[in-house]
């Protein structure tokens, strides 16, 4: 809601400032101009991208008009989450989560949680990284090198959206002056007409640019900024996400790894430790230990990486 009203000042700010100059809107109604600079910009994003960037380019628009940032009480949830993971697999012992991480739409741990089974990636991104201390494939340090190379996949994934509104809005201003450029072609074709309608070609050829130039700097360029901007944002979650499995696997306390992943949240966002440690006192439900599950099991290598 914000991009849309933000995109709404730009058009009243500067058809207002045409207006206040005594220019005549209609003017600015150029459909071929529209339609040389919109069409050639479309055709270009077909020819400079796969489909697959293309779709990531829709689904990254319908997020900046309809947001869902991330607050500091979404993250307590997380972190009550990852408590509750942690708290259950100290318990109950590390291999006790091979039910919960093989199949977390039905399981006990997340099941309170539907915006992260909703999630997919990011649903995926903790249950595999717990699946490899579950069979115990891998060191702490090999985990945290693992869920890094992971991170640093799906932060090239999601940039690309970006990098190609980015490489749009910079093609812009060079369509505008090709529909100048064809608007004077017609010109002066008609050079010998009377002079208000040679008048009107040049007006209408000027309007190719104008366009060109708004679309860049007032519509694709700042929808590029914003998307990069959620990108990074997103990236900040599984980036918590990972510090705090880490800290786990090294040995950590479920508080003490939820605390490591609170020290990773931006200042801006980053609820207090007395925030934390009062929802978790409230909130937190961590399943009971099955029979036959050895309570007080480290996660693997835990206490050879101490």
């Amino acid at each position: 809601m914000v991009a849309i009203v933000g995109i709404l000042v730009v058009f009243f700010a500067v058809i207002g400032g045409f207006l206040l100059e005594h220019g005549n809107l209609l003017l600015l109604i150029q459909p071929s101009e529209i339609l040389i600079i919109v069409g050639a910009a479309f055709g270009i994003t077909i020819v400079a991208n796969p489909t697959r960037v293309i779709r990531k380019i829709a689904n990254s628009v319908r997020t900046v008009l309809r947001p869902e940032p991330l607050t500091s009480s979404i993250l307590l949830r997380y972190l009550l989450m990852l408590y509750e993971v942690f708290g259950y697999g100290q318990r109950a012992g590390v291999v006790a989560l091979e039910e919960e991480v093989e199949n977390p739409g039905n399981g006990r741990l997340f099941s309170r949680y539907p915006e992260f089974l909703k999630d997919a990636s990011l649903r995926d991104y903790l249950c595999d990284s717990l699946r490899m201390l579950v069979i115990g494939a891998t060191t702490p340090v090999e985990l945290d090198r693992l869920m890094g190379l992971d991170l640093d996949v799906q932060r090239r994934g999601a940039q690309e959206p970006s990098g190609a509104l980015g490489a749009l809005a910079d093609s812009l201003p060079g369509l505008g002056i090709v529909a100048a450029v064809l608007g004077v072609v017609i010109t002066m074709s008609s050079i010998g007409a009377a002079p208000e309608s040679i008048g009107q070609k040049v007006a209408a050829s000027l309007v190719g640019t104008f366009l060109g130039i708004l679309l860049c700097y007032g519509v694709v360029g700042p929808f590029a900024a914003r998307i990069e901007a959620n990108t990074e944002e997103r990236m900040q979650l599984l980036e918590i996400v990972r510090t705090a499995v880490a800290a786990y696997a090294h040995g950590a306390s479920p508080i003490l790894a939820a605390e490591y992943a609170r020290r990773s949240i931006p200042t801006e966002m980053r609820p207090s430790f007395g925030e934390m440690e009062k929802v978790i006192r409230r909130d937190a439900k961590i399943p009971p230990v099955p029979d036959g599950s050895a309570s007080g099991v480290k996660p693997p290598n835990a206490v050879a990486a101490a």
